[in-house]
């Protein structure tokens, strides 16, 4: 899997992954951050998705990462804004209001290009990447956000019983990329109905990251 394999998922429309209504883990658990109206959230690998509607209309600053051009022309489109777009080092910054969405590799961002950030919202990145990236990822993320509390929301089921993306991410394994820098609370563990895509049980679990200061 690489740049390309998504890429040509959202080339082809297949983006199964893009919710067709805000998060409900989102929407219930978010409060456990304790971020006043106004405070700056990033996204990471934010696609088009509906999570930045919500936070957005419950009065927050949102910053997001999406390796697809496409996918952000669109959230912009469907929040109906236009954004000023420029180029920042490697990735593509499109810029409107409240929202900043970087285009490009999540690699290529440094702090000072994200600015502040207060909180860190990842449904769908960690996840998303096979086991070779996330332990990069897990490494980049607090460096990127200065250690910002996270809301994370892993997929825990059976790996042998289908490829990912999405990812199976257990506790231990949040435990191994985040406890040096987090205290990884659980706050939910949810069946998902119908197992992952019919084919296996599986459920989602919700994480606070707290910083440790």
């Amino acid at each position: 899997m690489d740049k390309t394999f998504w890429h040509a998922k959202w080339q082809r429309n297949e983006i199964g992954f893009h919710e067709p209504q805000p998060n409900a883990l989102l929407i219930r658990h978010f409060p456990a951050l304790h971020l006043p109206r106004g405070a700056r959230v990033f996204v990471p690998l934010c696609g088009k998705s509906l999570d930045v509607h919500w936070l957005l209309a419950q009065g927050y600053q949102v910053v997001g990462c999406e390796l697809s051009p496409l996918a952000v022309r669109q959230l912009f489109a469907e929040l109906g804004l236009t954004p000023h777009v420029s180029t920042c080092g490697r990735v593509t910054r499109y810029m409107t209001g409240e929202l900043c969405v970087f285009a490009g590799d999540i690699f290529d961002l440094t702090p000072d290009m994200m600015g502040r950030v207060d909180g860190v919202y990842d449904r769908a990145a960690l996840i998303a990447l096979p086991p070779a990236l996330r332990d990069a990822y897990a490494a980049h993320l607090p460096a990127l956000t200065r250690s910002a509390p996270q809301l994370l929301v892993c997929l825990d089921y059976d790996q042998s019983c289908r490829a990912g993306p999405p990812f199976s991410v257990d506790a231990a394994e949040v435990r191994q990329y985040y406890a040096a820098l987090f205290n990884p609370v659980c706050l939910a563990t949810v069946p998902v109905p119908g197992g992952l895509k019919g084919i296996c049980p599986a459920r989602e679990v919700v994480w606070h990251l707290i910083p440790i200061r």
